[in-house]
């Protein structure tokens, strides 16, 4: 008909939040060991967010995926015990009850954080959106085989999902370094090797959608999160300042960046992840 060729068409929003696990920014940005993440942070925005305690994983992820407190959904360490995560939906289950169009994508080999068989999910399983193609999960076992091998399973599964599908909103997770700052200290060379191997699946990550951003009709935004940090020694878990220290850094491809505050608490971090899927932002 005449005119409708004349009508611009609207891209689609879409985010990757990729989480790193037991990140110290001070090292991975400050001291660049990070290179990509430097670039992203410095042609995106860096927000310091601090992490309540006690600065285990299972709190800190829980809070950050579904928005609840830890006083709201009940996990105080990595045993899950007393979780009430079945009350508070993740961030992909919410992007998909405000859309159901939305699909959905989540990758980790931390069994927590996707695996319903396990001690949570906090990805909630969504078994008739898998059914339907509309929510893909990737589960490997970290805890098992060890990180630097299962991280690199889930950046490959990632990158083809990213590449061929392109879900409107993906949860990756990495935790290599993490594992490496547990082993060996954060101050170690163990800790620096791991860094760069994330560094790379971090890499290839943002290739493959900037790749989707130049040949698809989409708005990219990545976000990077991590939810400790560590002790120069290794470990966290305390309230030291460098336990909580931990951060986001938002890349949104069009080039026009997010007014976010400068400060993100964890708890609205996926409330404002949903705001700009709706166009809210």
């Amino acid at each position: 008909m005449p005119g409708l060729s004349d009508t611009p068409s609207v891209p689609r929003r879409k985010v990757c939040l990729i989480g790193i696990d037991g990140l110290r920014h001070d090292i991975a940005i400050g001291e660049g060991a990070m290179p990509t993440l430097v670039q992203l942070a410095e042609t995106g925005r860096f927000h310091p967010m601090t992490i309540a305690a006690p600065t285990w994983s299972g709190p800190s992820w829980s809070t950050i995926l579904t928005g609840a407190t830890i006083a709201e959904h009940g996990i105080t360490d990595n045993s899950f015990v007393g979780s009430t995560l079945a009350r508070h939906p993740d961030l992909l289950s919410r992007a998909f009850y405000a859309d159901q169009s939305t699909t959905t994508f989540a990758a980790a080999a931390w069994p927590p954080l996707v695996d319903p068989h396990g001690l949570g999910p906090v990805i909630h399983e969504r078994r008739e959106q898998k059914q339907a193609g509309l929510h893909h999960v990737v589960v490997r076992d970290g805890e098992t085989y060890g990180y630097r091998t299962a991280d690199a399973d889930i950046a490959q599964a990632s990158l083809w999902m990213l590449h061929h599908i392109g879900p409107d909103a993906s949860f990756i997770y990495l935790c290599e370094a993490d594992e490496a700052a547990h082993g060996h200290g954060a101050r170690s060379p163990e800790y620096g090797a791991a860094l760069s191997r994330v560094n790379a699946h971090l890499d290839s990550l943002v290739a493959v959608l900037t790749d989707r951003q130049s040949r698809e009709e989409e708005e990219w935004l990545i976000v990077v999160v991590t939810d400790h940090g560590h002790l120069d020694e290794g470990g966290h878990g305390g309230d030291t300042p460098i336990e909580r220290a931990a951060f986001v850094v938002t890349r949104h491809l069009t080039g026009d960046q997010l007014d976010w505050p400068e400060q993100i608490e964890p708890s609205e971090l996926s409330a404002r992840i949903l705001g700009y899927l709706a166009r809210r932002d």
